[in-house]
């Protein structure tokens, strides 16, 4: 018997178990994850995972609960457990009712060869990004993951789909910097560690004995990692239907909030997309252009939100787990880059020539290569605290000139993106790899006409 049909089996069983009169849904998940890590130049652990889950929701005479366990013999308890949570569970209004029956445009992006992907495989990665440091301290790892899911409930729906991953995360080390370079996509092959290491060691070397610079608004060049991690905010606060409910974010629908270079889309229907094709509530994920040219033009639904919401309004397919309380949110979050020539690897701390062309136009800025340890300060502005990293140089007359300490930084990211900030976008856009669900963010790079730096910061 194939995975998949023992994958829909067990939905099957479950829905069987769960008997007439509740209404039920159940997802089956069998995830499989390989991670090569690596420190101080040398592999020091390579370890695989594989695990089945089942979740189900139910609910009846208005009562809603959800449980799931990886314990797949005790699925009857599974069932018991979740009914006697529902009869003790608080009267739940919003309930939206379950997915009806729709079909699925995909079945999501599977490479069989990243999903039997050998340690030998990733190694070999690891091994051409430990090269490029020539002799400097590295440290990352390289994943490769697969995940297969079906979905089924009452009301008639039923959807299956499989995806892959792999990325790869390094860093190149000197006494006094650090180089970073990271990379999200379908394919294993698609991960090139030379390329990767390279990049992290011709940074960790530009980065070198850096000068302190006082606060202050500074132009910047954020490279696709730093921009990575606006989209993920943006995603979280901006976007999300419930937060706009409850006025809890800061986007207008209808309005020009944004500068007119930017365009974004959530799709996980493109060939890139790590995302699985539906959502926890079984509703098929949509494409949606939520910034159109500057124009603020829709927000991410799940079936709660999309019935709140009234007007006619459908959930887009981006439910998660516990979004009752939290909300949707865009999984495959892509910023349009520019149109412009391929770009090309170049010499020094910049990304590629992509990274160089909005360089050239800084009169005096900030060349920024990532993002860390950022969080929100105030969700209705969507203001940001976190620090720089992994390297950060002076930019003088379009050129890259001195490496500058770390800073700390507090930023409106809508702000940094709204009408006339947006001095310019990169011609290529990579995945990087995302916080939750192994999906990533799509982004270019930036060159935007104002960051807030409140101060330094050690490292």
């Amino acid at each position: 018997m194939s995975v998949a049909a023992t994958e829909t089996d067990l939905a099957q069983r479950v829905l069987e178990l769960v008997g007439a009169g509740i209404e039920a849904e159940v997802t089956v998940e069998r995830h499989a994850l390989s991670l090569t890590r690596f420190a101080n130049s040398y592999i020091h652990q390579n370890v695989a995972d594989e695990t089945t889950s089942v979740r189900l929701r139910l609910h009846a005479e208005g009562r809603t609960a959800t449980t799931s366990t990886t314990v797949l013999d005790g699925l009857d308890d599974l069932v018991r457990r979740t009914v006697d949570a529902m009869r003790l569970a608080p009267a739940d209004p919003t309930w939206p009712g379950l997915a009806p029956p729709a079909p699925l445009a995909s079945t999501g992006n599977l490479d069989e060869k990243t999903a039997a992907a050998s340690p030998d495989e990733r190694a070999a990665r690891v091994r051409a990004f430990v090269d490029q440091a020539e002799g400097l301290d590295t440290a990352g790892y390289c994943r490769t993951s697969m995940a297969r899911v079906v979905y089924a409930n009452s009301a008639g729906q039923h959807l299956s789909a499989a995806k892959t991953s792999a990325a790869m995360d390094g860093i190149v080390r000197t006494s006094t910097s650090d180089g970073l370079a990271r990379l999200a996509a379908v394919r294993l092959a698609d991960i090139d560690g030379a390329v990767l290491g390279a990049r992290a060691a011709a940074k960790a070397r530009a980065g070198a004995d850096p000068v302190e610079l006082p606060p202050g608004r500074y132009e910047v060049v954020l490279e696709p990692a730093a921009v990575a991690d606006v989209l993920q905010f943006l995603a979280m606060y901006g976007f999300n239907a419930k937060m706009v409910l409850d006025r809890q974010s800061f986007l207008q629908v209808g309005e020009a909030q944004f500068d007119p270079a930017v365009t974004l889309v959530e799709d996980a229907s493109q060939p890139d997309a790590t995302a699985i094709p539906f959502d926890v509530e079984g509703t098929p994920r949509k494409r949606v252009v939520l910034v159109d040219g500057g124009l603020s033009a829709a927000v991410v639904h799940d079936r709660r939100t999309a019935a709140r919401a009234g007007g006619g309004a459908e959930s887009t397919g981006h439910a998660i787990p516990g979004g009752a309380s939290f909300g949707a949110i865009a999984s495959s979050l892509r910023l349009m880059p520019a149109e412009g020539p391929a770009p090309v690897e170049v010499d020094g701390p910049a990304a590629d020539s992509s990274v160089l062309a909005l360089v050239a136009g800084v009169e005096r800025g900030l060349l920024v290569t990532d993002n860390h340890y950022t969080r929100v300060l105030d969700p209705r502005t969507l203001v940001v605290t976190g620090l720089t990293r992994n390297g950060v140089w002076l930019i003088e007359d379009g050129v890259i000139t001195t490496p500058v300490r770390n800073f700390r930084f507090t930023q409106s990211y809508a702000q940094a993106l709204g009408p006339g900030a947006v001095l310019g976008v990169g011609t290529r856009a990579v995945e990087q790899p995302g916080p939750w669900a192994e999906a990533g963010f799509v982004a270019p790079a930036l060159r935007l006409a104002s960051w807030n730096y409140t101060g330094g910061a050690s490292g």
